[in-house]
């Protein structure tokens, strides 16, 4: 009984799957309209990574080199795409404006967007229905053109979903100028794969009759959502190459191979079944960068690349206000046979004196960042033996809030000053506080300047404090850090926030 409920609430939702045409060289265009209308590519490095569809029409596709791209089209224009900070400002403004709309927002890369506008189709199917309108006309493609039966609600349900998803796109082009491409289903995996169906700047919804000729369409199994390369190859090696296999294969030998998560995962989604929930983006939960290169083979370049890709890297991780707690460094080492996939990573904490640098002034941190990460290199790479890379990677992560004035009462109370010379402990003090609360705060003299930023966003998880009882003395604490007495007098959540602080 709880499958069948289930698969009904399932057949209820409407998902819609927005994906913006050539998001990249739109940006461009709309910085530069003198563009418009003519042949784009973005470049990065000696690749096309993307181009518009004046350059399509002409032969460029996208990952070509630049020579190919030129011989192909020697009018085409090419714009260095190297800095994405544009593409990310305008892709956060699209999920922001699709938040307007509806909560349920979920970003996939700088140009997809997923929205379960489940709710707001519920709303306006009963308003349909209390006003005793039978019609509502589809907007965009029917996937097959199948014909839509107004007496079953899951058909009425996806039309109207068309006109919401018709909606969506027509506030993105009016507010923002791009247009995209949308798909309307039951799930994420069929939205994604039928707002596909007709480009550029087009829609189509997908009725439940049609998802398996959708499905089946797929030339290859990496064509589906959810399959990567890797699980892609080891299916390939047991004979699995298109949708139709994997449908037919042995369950029980499938789970054997691959685990029983993955396979029951996998299969369900050769036929088109995902009940996987839209999940709010909220906050990047880390921030990276890397670059790409035909060969770096010394340690002289490796510190030059870090050196090139920290700046922006600490400028995105200043504006977002929160301080990382972990670094990690990627690289990829040149392979012949291998090319894209052979990555290795080691990440490790950032010393807690790095942390409280962030949100300051970039330059007093770069130069001890870039020593953290050439250790983290130096544990992949032996560099007394020849190497060549060409890929190197860096990710700020597990990012956590600046205290902030309204939690961090413990300033009103107790301030840091310099350890006396050569002790190595930090002193604490009574702040007079007997003239009211004022403007005091815990500061640390050690020649370091700069304004602490509070974060706007939602706040993190923070460490779980055990609410048992504060002792009279944390004895852990050396009485050099804390006077006991003043200790004492406190009041508990600000006894509380001083272990924690120490602990």
């Amino acid at each position: 009984h709880s499958k069948s409920v289930s698969a009904r609430r399932a057949a209820c939702r409407a998902i819609v799957h927005v994906d913006l045409d050539c998001f990249y060289a739109q940006v461009e265009t709309i910085r530069n309209p003198e563009l418009r209308g003519k042949p784009l590519g973005v470049q990065q490095k000696y690749i096309v990574v993307t181009c518009n569809y004046e350059a399509r029409k002409r032969g460029v596709k996208k990952m070509m080199s630049v020579k190919d791209a030129k011989e192909k089209c020697p009018q085409l224009i090419l714009v260095n795409g190297e800095d994405l900070t544009p593409y990310r400002e305008m892709s956060y403004k699209v999920t922001e404006l699709l938040g307007e709309f509806c909560p349920l927002v979920e970003r996939l890369g700088f140009d997809e967007n997923f929205v379960d506008i489940t709710e707001i189709v519920e709303k306006r199917l009963n308003q349909l229905q209390q006003s005793g309108c039978s019609r509502v006309c589809v907007s965009g493609h029917v996937y097959n053109n199948q014909a839509i039966n107004l007496h079953d609600t899951t058909h009425v349900r996806l039309v109207i979903g068309s006109r919401i998803a018709e909606e969506f796109r027509e506030a993105i082009h009016a507010r923002l100028g791009l247009t995209g491409c949308a798909g309307v289903a039951s799930n994420k995996l069929l939205s994604k794969l039928v707002s596909g169906t007709f480009k550029p700047n087009q829609q189509t919804v997908l009725l439940p009759e049609s998802s398996q000729d959708l499905i089946r369409s797929l030339d290859h199994i990496q064509k589906v959502p959810g399959i990567g390369y890797k699980t892609a190859k080891r299916l390939e090696t047991l004979g699995v190459r298109n949708v139709c296999d994997l449908q037919a294969f042995p369950s029980a030998v499938l789970e054997k191979e691959l685990g029983v998560s993955i396979a029951q995962r996998i299969q369900k989604l050769s036929y088109g079944e995902d009940d996987s929930p839209v999940m709010p983006s909220g906050p990047p939960q880390s921030f990276s960068d890397e670059d790409s290169f035909k060969k770096c083979s010394s340690e002289v370049e490796v510190k030059e690349k870090i050196e090139e890709l920290l700046p922006n890297l600490l400028d995105r991780v200043y504006k977002d206000g929160r301080q990382p707690h972990t670094v990690r460094l990627t690289l990829r080492r040149f392979s012949s046979t291998n090319k894209w996939f052979h990555r290795e990573s080691r990440q490790c904490p950032i010393p807690p004196h790095l942390i409280q640098k962030f949100g300051k002034e970039s330059s007093n941190i770069i130069s001890p960042l870039v020593d953290v990460l050439i250790k983290l290199f130096r544990k992949m790479i032996d560099v007394d033996l020849p190497f060549h890379l060409t890929l190197l990677g860096i990710c700020f992560s597990n990012l956590k809030d600046l205290p902030s004035s309204t939690k961090g009462l413990i300033g009103f109370y107790l301030k840091q000053m310099s350890p006396p010379s050569g002790s190595g402990k930090r002193v604490w003090e009574v702040e007079d506080v007997s003239q009211g609360e004022g403007s005091a705060s815990r500061t640390q003299n050690c020649n370091r300047t700069g304004t602490t930023k509070t974060r706007k966003l939602s706040e993190e998880k923070k460490s779980n404090i055990k609410k048992a009882g504060v002792p009279d003395f944390p004895f852990h604490l050396s009485p050099g850090d804390i006077d006991q007495e003043v200790f004492r007098e406190l009041p508990e959540d600000i006894q509380k926030e001083i272990i924690s602080e120490k602990t």
